[in-house]
């Protein structure tokens, strides 16, 4: 009982700190949206679809203006999150942000997540489709490389690769909420503990070292 007394005022206290810095986020993020989708379609019009050097192209000119916050190793790691399966190389990751590569080369199809940040998601081969339920509304939304699909905090929706598909991810909020959903299909279905490890460790590595450059 007093454990479960302790644990309520700590996840009180959370929620308290996270509602009073919420409305100061703005301060904290080192990326933009717009500097993101002009690099990625700068990278896609210099190398349209060899991919490796879209990736090259993008991680270098991040690293040149923010060399100590920029993971230059290429690390790949499966994703899978609500029912998708992918790969992603984790260029940034901190409390409010994450930046990485984001794709599969065969197609996937899936659930976005509900989340605690904004998503921006800036196609760098194939195409993206996007589906939310409404009226009137049956026809997917078309995201092409060289276009971005916003996903607003709190928002939902389906979406599918048909085939190879490879994407600059930013996500700009509450970062940490997000891992819940990352996480769950290993314990529902993959059961990949290896994965889930790399994953940890990598995300664990540049959030610490983030933190630890007053970077939140």
């Amino acid at each position: 009982m007093r454990f479960l007394t302790l644990l309520g005022a700590l996840i009180g206290a959370l929620s308290s700190i996270m509602y009073l810095l919420d409305s100061h986020l703005d301060k904290f993020y080192i990326f933009t949206p717009s500097e993101l989708q002009s690099l990625a379609q700068a990278a896609v019009e210099a190398h349209g679809n060899d991919t490796t050097s879209v990736v090259q192209y993008i991680v270098s000119n991040l690293s040149a203006k923010y060399l100590h916050h920029v993971n230059l190793e290429e690390e790949w790691i499966f994703n899978n999150a609500g029912g998708a399966m992918g790969a992603m190389y984790i260029i940034h990751a901190s409390v409010t942000e994450y930046l990485i590569i984001f794709g599969t080369a065969i197609g996937t199809e899936g659930h976005t997540g509900r989340h605690t940040a904004d998503d921006y998601f800036h196609i760098l081969r194939g195409e993206q489709l996007a589906y939310a339920p409404g009226k009137g509304v049956y026809e997917p939304e078309r995201y092409p490389q060289g276009t971005v699909h916003h996903l607003k905090r709190g928002d939902v929706k389906q979406y599918k690769m048909e085939s190879g598909c490879f994407a600059l991810e930013y996500a700009r909020g509450w970062i940490p909420p997000m891992l819940i959903f990352g996480y769950a299909d290993t314990f529902s279905s993959t059961l990949d503990f290896p994965t889930l490890w790399r994953t940890t460790w990598v995300t664990g590595r540049e959030m610490l070292e983030n933190l630890a450059m007053g970077k939140l």
